[in-house]
Parts: C-alpha cells; structure tokens; sequence
C-alpha cells in the first residue's frame, strides 16, 4: 500500500505519519510533477486533491481532506469517484462554541457599544444618563438601563446546524441558563440540552422563537444564501443573528438592510460572502454589529488537533477500518 502526500509537510509530522502507516509507504511530495508521477498506484492520499491527480490514480481508495470545509476542495469528479473522503470535522467545535457564547454574551450586556465608548472616554450606561437616579425604579418596575442590558437566562437561543460545533454552543447555552432550539436534516437531539432537535423544514418556528439565532452549518447547496430577506423577516426585531457557519449562508446586501431597517436587532458575523469584507462596506458603521476576522477557529490547540486526526484516519485505513470523519461528497459534509 501507499500513501501520497501533497503538498509536503515537515519532517516532525512526516515521522509521526510513516509512523502510523506501519507497512504502508509514504511519499511526500514537494512538486506538482511528483505528485502527478506518484499517484498512478497509490491507495491513500493526503493534500489538496486536483482533477489531474485523481486523472492519473488508477487504485485510489481514500482522500484525507487537509480541511473540514469542502466547498472549495470537491469537484464533479471527485463527488463521482468510488474513493472514501474524510475531512477535518470536529476539530473546532469547542472553539467556536466559546466564541459564539463570547459574542452573545457581548450583545447582551451591550459590550460592543461599552468598547466604543471606552475609546471616546465617555461614561454612560445604555439606555440612560449616568446618574444614581437612572437606576432607581420603584418597586416592580424597570428602568430603561435594565431593559437594554438582556438577562440571558429568559433568553432562548436557537441553533442552525446541531453538528459538532452547534452540538457544543447548544451546551454552553444551557450552561447559562438559555433556552436551546435547534434544527438540522440529521441530529435529532443533543443529551440532556435538547429532547428534540427539530427538523430543518421547521426553520421559521425556530428563527420566530428565537432572541440568537446561530447558523452552525455547512456550506452545501441547500444553505447557500438560506438568508435573504424573508428569514430576517421571521425573526424578532429584538433578535441578534450570529454567523460563524459559513459566509455563503447568508445575503450580506439582505443582512445589511434588514439591520438597517430594523428588522433585526444586530448581527454578529466571523465568516462574509466576500473575504476580507470590503473597507467601505457598510457592516463596518453599524453600531450593532459585531465583526471577527474569520478567526472563531483560532486556537494553539488545533495543530495538535489535526495532526491526530490525520494519523488515527491513517491507522484506520491501514487496519482496513473506516475513517472517524467520512463524509457524503454529495452532501458535501
């Protein structure tokens, strides 16, 4: 058997990889001419898979997946091959779940609109004056610096997508207290946080229900652009959209006019149609909108993450056993 890898990795990870392949042979190639002379007879490969390599192999059984996205690594032929694909599913999960709970945490007690403040020095609570007197409501009532700050445990949060990582957010949302909604085409539930996740045609009475929605999907052909105008429209014009899925999913042009017109109450975005987003896009100037640089992955613990993947997906492979992460190349997850 053997094993092609392309592009190359360093020598650190290519020990550990011979290491794991056991009677496999490993080639790492460093040049498109390689790669092309080394994949007629390979079984496995490992890099970014390209319509004249897979031409050339005549024995392939197996494509590693350098990443956990697939938009950008399928092609029709690829879809059609008899090869098994695995990506690098579930390497993020916890990640993102923070980074979303961190940007839902933000819109609820208003700390984007604080930071702002921060840097102009002035001192205001939102929805008041700064004086003793705004915080002094009668027994029973509400002051208007209270109603603007959320309690999030009267909060109900509902989930696109309750893979991996919105299997993670649905927890950290019980963990304070929210109410979880969920909805994808195969989780049915989420133990102990939600009895029932409900099917995706079930879309409008979550997005209804929910004060953040958060889209947690793939990109596939069914998600792109799921939101365009009428999805905002079915949401609360109290409620926040949070976007760490997949930029294609949503309409920034519909997004920016819902926020605009107040449909919405603001949006939180890590992921755009376009990347980077455009300097003059008008996102930038809306005061409720919290943007990331495509960064809710980032963490020092991810390499190690995907190297072990790749050797346990080796091992797998060479003791004739599936790999952890397989997927559908038609449904592209």
């Amino acid at each position: 058997m053997k094993l092609v890898i392309y592009p190359p990795i360093d020598h650190r990870r290519l020990q550990l990889v011979q290491d794991a392949a056991g009677p496999m042979a490993v080639v790492n190639c460093a040049t498109d001419s390689e790669a092309l002379l080394e994949i007629p007879d390979a079984d496995a490969f490992f890099g970014k898979m390209t319509p004249e390599l897979l031409l050339q192999a005549k024995q392939l059984r197996w494509v590693q997946s350098p990443t956990a996205s697939l938009e950008h690594y399928l092609f029709p032929e690829l879809v059609e091959h008899p090869c098994v694909l695995s990506n690098m599913r579930g390497l993020f999960s916890d990640v993102i779940a923070d980074h979303v709970m961190g940007m839902v945490i933000m819109a609820a007690r208003n700390l984007h609109l604080y930071l702002r403040q921060q840097l102009r020095r002035h001192w205001e609570p939102i929805g008041g004056e700064a004086t003793r007197q705004s915080f002094a409501a009668g027994p029973g009532e509400v002051s208007d610096i209270d109603r603007s700050h959320r309690h999030l445990a009267d909060s109900t949060l509902g989930v696109i997508g309750v893979g991996h990582i919105g299997r993670e957010v649905c927890r950290r949302a019980a963990a304070f207290g929210m109410t979880v909604l969920g909805v994808d085409p195969i989780c049915q539930s989420v133990s102990g946080v939600v009895d029932e996740v409900w099917d995706t045609h079930r879309l409008n009475d979550l997005l209804a229900q929910s004060d953040f929605v958060v889209i947690a999907a793939p990109h596939t052909p069914k998600t792109e652009k799921l939101f365009r105008l009428e999805q905002f429209r079915q949401m609360k014009n109290s409620a926040w959209l949070i976007n760490i899925g997949r930029g294609a999913i949503v309409d920034l042009q519909d997004l920016t006019e819902a926020l605009e017109q107040g449909t919405i109450a603001g949006a939180a975005l890590d992921v755009y149609e376009t990347e980077p987003l455009p300097a003059d896009h008008p996102l930038w100037g809306i005061e409720n909108v919290i943007l990331t640089p495509h960064i809710a992955a980032a963490s020092p613990r991810i390499a190690e993450r995907h190297l072990e993947t790749l050797l346990e997906n080796i091992r797998r492979f060479v003791a004739n056993q599936e790999p952890l992460t397989v997927v559908d190349k038609r449904k592209w997850f």
